[in-house]
């Protein structure tokens, strides 16, 4: 039992650890931003990294009044479409190979799960894949194993990053402004 309460200390601690840094060292947000939103977006990385309660946080640090909106913005949104663009490439790079990679070694069905996914859904498989965790950095993996043309994936994944950046950074930027009458 001690183990099942021991992971979600550990997401709180680190979560907090990098706000607190942000907050402290307000010259590195923009950069930490880009950072996280790159790993969050990362196939594989993504497992290990969970950036996203991150970005809310310092959304909130926004919304203090401490950093501003428009370079955090643009940080998430571009880390999140050099992730994906980096997940596409190791994709289309190593096709198959990347199948004897965990977790995809363990959970096998997962790859044709994806293209059927990409294959329904087109282009938009990569704006929806934005929004849930686990499609999150797998969507664009899956896009480059089965070769979704190159222009059309650039166009969804950084069309998606800036919404998908904004969904997380805005309720903390505008909730606590409006919360604290700033």
């Amino acid at each position: 039992m001690l183990g099942s309460h021991l992971f979600p200390d550990m997401l709180e601690q680190y979560t907090q650890s990098l706000i607190d840094f942000v907050r402290d060292n307000q010259m590195w947000a923009a950069p930490v931003v880009g950072l996280l939103a790159f790993a969050e977006s990362l196939a594989f990385f993504s497992l290990i990294v969970p950036a996203w309660a991150a970005l809310i946080g310092i959304g909130a640090l926004v919304g203090l009044g401490g950093l501003e909106f428009w370079p955090i913005w643009v940080a998430a949104a571009v880390g999140a479409g050099l992730g994906d663009w980096v997940s596409y490439w190791l994709g289309f790079t190593f096709k198959d190979k990347v199948a004897r990679i965990w977790p995809l070694s363990r959970h096998p069905e997962l790859l044709p799960k994806g293209e059927a996914f990409i294959k329904r859904f087109g282009v938009a498989a990569i704006f929806i894949g934005r929004f849930f965790g686990p499609l999150r950095a797998s969507v664009p993996l899956v896009a480059g194993i089965f070769v979704m043309p190159w222009w059309h994936f650039q166009a969804a994944n950084f069309s998606s990053a800036f919404v998908w950046a904004a969904v997380l950074l805005v309720p903390g930027a505008l909730g606590l402004k409006w919360f604290t009458g700033a």
